[in-house]
C-alpha cells in the first residue's frame, strides 16, 4: 500500500538552514510515485508548492521551484533510500508554515510542476516549520 512518511523540520533563525524528507513507500511500476512535491500552508494562506522533482522513465531527474524559494531552496532525491529531500538555506520568517511532502505518478515532468495540490493522492502527515526573526 503506498504512503508517504516525512521528517524533519522544527525552529530556527533567521538565516539558518533545515532539511526535510520524504519517503514514498509501497508505490509499483503501474502507479509509480514519479513526482514528489513539497508544499507549504501558512494559516490563512492557500497552500502553496516550492519545489518539485520528476523522476524521467530514464532516471533523469527534473526540479522546479515557486520563485519564492528559487535559489535558497533545493529538493533532491537518494535514489539508494528512496529518499526525496528539500534542503532549506537562508530561511526567513515567511518560510513558517507546516510543510508537506505528496508523491504520485506524473507522466510529464511539466505536469509535476506544476505542483497543483488537487493532483496528489499521497500525503505525508505534515511537519512545522518555524522561523523566528
Amino acid at each position: 500500500q503506498e504512503q508517504v512518511v516525512q521528517s524533519g523540520g522544527g525552529s530556527v533563525q533567521t538565516g539558518g538552514s533545515l532539511t526535510l524528507a520524504c519517503v514514498a513507500s509501497g508505490f509499483t511500476r503501474w502507479r509509480p510515485a514519479n513526482c514528489v512535491v513539497w508544499f507549504r500552508q501558512a494559516p490563512g494562506l492557500q497552500r502553496e508548492g516550492v519545489a518539485s522533482l520528476h523522476t524521467g522513465v530514464v532516471g533523469t531527474d527534473n526540479t522546479d521551484y515557486a520563485d519564492s524559494v528559487k535559489g535558497r531552496f533545493t529538493i533532491s532525491r537518494d535514489t539508494a533510500n528512496n529518499t526525496v529531500y528539500l534542503e532549506m538555506n537562508n530561511l526567513k520568517p515567511e518560510d513558517t508554515a507546516m510543510y508537506y511532502c505528496a508523491a504520485d505518478d506524473f507522466t510529464a515532468a511539466v505536469g509535476c510542476a506544476r505542483r497543483d495540490a488537487r493532483l496528489f493522492g499521497f500525503w505525508g502527515q505534515g511537519t512545522q516549520v518555524t522561523v523566528s526573526s
